[in-house]
């Protein structure tokens, strides 16, 4: 039997050899395989640990213990009675940088694979449409259609009525500009409604907290279109994101001053200094300074993990922490640094980023969203010729100052209002501070503070958190959330027989 994943992961494979009575079981979504009558899911506690970090489970591990996720650009050959099977890694995006590189050519390459990425994925039997943020990347996506599709396209934005996170005004200057089919609505993003939507669908615990108004937008979509076009990639490729502009800001702060002063100096100010949560993230000298004072690889840990340190090992149940023996996900996560050190601070987050981030979470989260409701997500931006391009762009290309995804725009400038290129990302948002004092604070008390989560949590810690949170002092809102996706995973996918095989287990090697 040979299985194999695409290159970046925007579909799902799972598959384990630990099924009484199967060699070898294997699927798109993990319900499949939990609704095998011998599967009892045993919990992988690692993972849990994981998921309290990265708010994800990143390949190719899996919540489940022996069943695992066949990682992107891997594939996988099964012999029955052979040797256990391993993994070959058959595809790597590997980060080469071209010094003698022209700005202008590179962008008219960019351009013309971008072109031909749309072209490709607009091939359809179905009504086809595309998502519209009135981002960049989706504009853009949009802007191709227009200039290359047979028919008018079909657009579609989800608006919310906190301007303060509405992009919806940004979103019709395309629609004014290429008079999309346009199909908008403006929601408030009800918890209530969607919570029991996400744990269904989603398999694993899963902490991104903008798969709500995803599920929204892609519920939408699907009364009027079966395929729609998104953006997804193009930050991870082009380095949009703001904390990557932070990360070349801390290395390059952090190449000012010499090792033992950045672990002693610097290290010691932000353990003293004060939280300041409800700042914008350049304005939290602590979390800066914490991350100047580390090495790349843990510094960047430290930006992109909820619970990290003495915070996360406080958060676990004693019999838990004896029982994975000083386990830290950072070591894994450290791992993925290892043979980038000849590239910038830049590319070695962007590597890092595609293997874990990128499949862990971005693609997870529109695939379970479209799926839900049997929606076709195509990514134009994630094809592999259009990342080959991506790998050989200097750094400067990518992010200069307070600017990301500079050749990208300019590739693609000509398809985007001028507004569009120069606002800031912002993307979907929800008041999840608020919800945790208002809506959820029923759901939250209900599913966390009961005896079923004892052998995970450490519920007196996750009861000081949920204490200040309530205070209005420190925003724990992320943390709380992760807290409460594990809670809702157990409820949904996890029987008493698999709970009682978590528990069994760490009390049986604490003994």
């Amino acid at each position: 039997m040979f299985l194999a994943r695409d290159r970046f992961g925007k579909k799902p494979l799972y598959y384990t050899e630990a099924v009484p009575g199967f060699g070898l079981a294997f699927a798109s979504e993990l319900k499949a395989l939990t609704a095998i009558p011998a599967f009892d899911r045993p919990v992988r506690p690692e993972s849990a640990v994981d998921f309290l970090a990265f708010g994800y489970v990143p390949d190719p591990a899996t919540i489940y213990k022996d069943v695992f996720k066949l990682a992107p650009g891997h594939s996988l050959l099964w012999r029955r009675g052979g040797p256990r099977s391993q993994p070959r890694r058959y595809w790597q995006l590997e980060f080469a940088p071209d010094p003698s590189a022209r700005f202008e050519a590179k962008a008219e390459e960019i351009h013309a694979m971008a072109v031909d990425a749309v072209q490709c994925r607009l091939m359809s039997e179905v009504p086809l449409g595309a998502f519209l943020s009135g981002g960049v990347d989706s504009s853009a996506v949009v802007g191709l259609m227009a200039e290359h599709a047979a028919m008018r396209v079909k657009s579609f934005s989800i608006g919310f009525t906190n301007k303060e996170v509405d992009e919806t005004a940004y979103a019709r200057l395309v629609v004014e500009r290429y008079k999309t089919e346009h199909r908008e609505k403006i929601v408030t993003p009800s918890i209530e409604e969607m919570l029991g939507t996400l744990v269904r669908h989603y398999d694993e615990p899963f902490g991104d907290s903008s798969a709500i108004p995803t599920l929204y937008l892609c519920r939408m979509t699907r009364e009027h279109v079966t395929v729609a076009l998104s953006g997804d990639g193009a930050d991870e490729l082009f380095g949009g994101y703001d904390r990557y502009q932070l990360g070349v800001l801390e290395d390059r702060i952090r190449r000012l001053f010499p090792d033992w002063f950045r672990h002693t100096a610097l290290a010691g100010a932000a353990r003293l200094w004060p939280r300041t949560d409800y700042l914008p993230r350049p304005l939290r000298w602590k979390s800066m300074l914490t991350c100047v004072s580390q090495e790349i690889a843990d510094g960047y840990y430290t930006s992109v993990t909820a619970f990290r340190g003495a915070a996360l090992q406080a958060v676990l149940a004693p019999d838990l922490r004896r029982t994975l023996g000083g386990y830290s996900p950072r070591e894994g996560f450290r791992k993925h640094f290892e043979g980038l050190e000849h590239l910038s601070a830049l590319e070695q987050i962007q590597a890092v980023d595609i293997k874990t981030y990128l499949p862990g979470d971005i693609l997870v989260k529109m695939d379970r969203a479209s799926m839900a409701y049997s929606l076709e997500a195509r990514a134009p931006w994630l094809g592999y010729r259009l990342g080959g391009i991506a790998a050989t762009l200097p750094p400067g290309f990518k992010v200069r100052g307070a600017n990301g995804k500079v050749v990208f725009k300019h590739a693609l400038g000509r398809y985007l209002p001028p507004r569009t290129t120069s606002r800031r990302k912002q993307g979907f948002i929800v008041p999840m501070a608020d919800w945790m004092r208002t809506s959820l604070r029923p759901v939250f008390q209900r599913a966390v503070f009961r005896q079923e989560m004892e052998p995970l949590l450490d519920l007196g810690e996750v009861r000081r958190l949920w204490d200040q949170h309530q205070g209005g002092l420190f925003d724990n809102s992320t943390q709380l959330w992760y807290v409460l996706m594990l809670a809702c995973w157990q409820e949904e996918h996890g029987p008493a027989a698999g709970r009682r095989e978590l528990a069994g287990a760490v009390q049986g090697q604490t003994r």
